[in-house]
């Protein structure tokens, strides 16, 4: 077996079975680093990647606290130490706002908020010893702008953004880096029901704004603009800046709701400035 000095970096993937979280381990592996890939069924994992010394499947539901703290035993029992956590886990909800049930709204913030977290604080630990490591959270365009149909989706990749925020001013003394990383429209089974939850309710009301985006998702799935293997190459630059951004946005269409959603909030901000400052105490009081 070969030794942990022989691999540049040791990455942790979850969600590693397919789509995204596929592509960033096979990135990664043919770039000579570890990887400790993990999902609910490893089976998967080890019919595509197969066995080799710098490759780990390991079984893990993110939504398992135990679990989490395991998994992070296994790897760093096998390899010593993880340089690189990639917080891929998650999937979508497809549906107005009110259409959503409490239950949907629940098994989304357990996997995509709750399992997160159940991972970085089993993972943080090792990284805080070595004061070195890298904290990639998979977040979306949804991160940033929220849209009618997946207003709930949105918002468990906005409390991703709120967490890495916080995570970066917290862990950079340490020398620890955490970035969030916002892919737009990549052409993966995201939008199939694998991935993609679908609330069965449907109110006539939502047809115009959240029924067109049911529509639209269909027409959409595997006509995606972004190609997933650029994307597991620009993860491959990340991890290897010296300084890198706390936010990576990724495919054409992020890039340009990111420029939209700052020119409609700047515009905003001046239209309401006045009743916005008017709420200070006069100075002097």
């Amino acid at each position: 077996m070969a030794s942990t000095q022989d691999f540049n970096r040791v990455w942790m993937i979850t969600g590693a079975s397919r789509g995204i979280g596929a592509r960033i381990v096979e990135a990664a592996l043919a770039h000579g680093d570890a990887v400790v890939a993990t999902a609910r069924d490893t089976a998967s994992l080890v019919q595509r990647f197969g066995d080799r010394d710098a490759f780990l499947a390991v079984a893990l539901d993110v939504t398992d606290e135990a679990q989490a703290a395991h998994a992070t035993e296994i790897a760093l029992a096998r390899f010593g130490r993880i340089d690189v956590l990639v917080n891929n886990a998650g999937f979508g909800l497809l549906g107005a706002v009110e259409e959503s049930t409490a239950d949907e709204v629940r098994r989304l913030y357990e996997t995509n908020v709750f399992g997160l977290l159940n991972v970085t604080r089993a993972v943080l630990p090792a990284m805080r010893k070595r004061r070195k490591g890298h904290v990639v959270n998979i977040s979306s365009l949804g991160g940033y702008q929220s849209s009618a149909g997946f207003g709930v989706y949105c918002s468990t990749k906005f409390a991703v953004e709120g967490l890495t925020e916080a995570l970066r001013a917290e862990l950079a003394p340490l020398g620890i880096h955490a970035t969030t990383v916002q892919p737009g429209y990549f052409r993966t089974d995201f939008l199939d029901k694998v991935s993609l939850t679908v609330s069965p309710r449907i109110l006539d009301d939502y047809a115009a704004t959240a029924g067109q985006v049911r529509s639209a998702a269909t027409r959409i799935n595997h006509n995606q603009p972004g190609d997933p293997q650029r994307l597991a190459q620009a993860l491959l630059a990340l991890v290897e800046m010296s300084n890198p951004p706390l936010r990576l946005p990724l495919g054409t269409d992020t890039v340009q709701t990111i420029r939209d959603k700052h020119a409609f909030v700047a515009q905003e901000t001046a239209m309401w400035e006045q009743l916005s400052v008017s709420t200070d105490f006069p100075k002097g009081e």
